[in-house]
């Protein structure tokens, strides 16, 4: 690889189905090719639809001391310190009303929601399964989702498709929040206008980068907001194809170094 300078000041990238494998790991050759592109004068940031608590624990297993974005934008999180910047919660007022439009438009939804802080918990009612088996705590009692601050609130249907549901969310309720589509099983209620393009902006400013000296990474219609704001986009080769279609280039999955194989190239340029 080449000594040069490295082309971008900062490198963001997703999680799950980006920088983690499959199994939740991070090759050695990511690895690697994160180290010297960073040796090279870049930050590297993670930019998460996970809430804190779900992003932590594999923080700590990369060695990771930077800024992190989590919640889908929410919550910049100093990883050193684990402590955190800045968190947005979402109304729940409107969330409520957001819900009632549509349910009335879709019928019932399976319902889990994000409480909000460095330990906050994810509560989950009946018929709502979590993708990935991460930690949740079981609901029954609706009102339950209302007593403490939320970052959001996550929504499945039991025959739509997330994409399917992720439109007609946003349909009906479109001007009380922001729908998103994070994966398979993980269509979000956010607060109005938040988006990862929110905290990462937010981070950079904190790191003295401009959108324009970042490389962003991503695989799904979560990240658009992302690619939008970055100067230059890379979607997996197993992204969405709503990402792919707006993306300045596709490299392979993150199964096969898609990210280590773009920041090798640009260390080699």
């Amino acid at each position: 690889m080449s000594t040069a300078p490295f082309p971008y000041r900062l490198i963001a990238t997703d999680l799950d189905g980006t920088l983690l494998r499959g199994d939740h790991s991070v090759s050695r050759r990511t690895r690697d090719a994160l180290a010297a592109a960073t040796a090279a004068g870049a930050a590297h940031i993670v930019v998460t639809g996970r809430a804190v608590p779900w992003t932590r624990p594999i923080l700590d297993d990369l060695g990771y001391e930077g800024l992190a974005v989590c919640g889908q934008g929410a919550q910049v999180y100093d990883a050193g310190a684990h402590r955190l910047l800045t968190s947005v919660t979402l109304d729940r007022q409107l969330a409520g009303v957001a819900l009632a439009k549509i349910e009335a438009e879709v019928g019932p939804l399976h319902l889990a929601a994000s409480r909000d802080g460095l330990d906050g918990e994810v509560l989950v009612g009946p018929g709502y399964e979590v993708v990935g088996g991460l930690p949740a705590t079981p609901f029954t009692d609706a009102s339950d989702l209302w007593t403490a601050p939320l970052n959001k609130l996550y929504i499945q249907h039991p025959d739509l498709t997330s994409d399917e549901l992720a439109d007609a969310a946003t349909r009906a309720a479109g001007g009380f929040v922001t729908v998103t589509m994070a994966g398979e099983g993980i269509v979000e209620l956010l607060p109005l206008g938040l988006s990862k393009a929110t905290g990462l902006s937010l981070a950079a400013r904190r790191l003295g980068v401009k959108a324009a000296e970042t490389i962003a990474f991503g695989d799904m219609p979560n990240d658009i907001p992302m690619f939008a704001w970055s100067a230059h986009s890379v979607a997996m080769a197993n992204a969405h194809g709503e990402l792919k279609a707006v993306a300045d280039e596709v490299t392979t999955s993150n199964e096969e170094d898609g990210i280590a194989l773009v920041l090798e190239r640009l260390l080699a340029s």
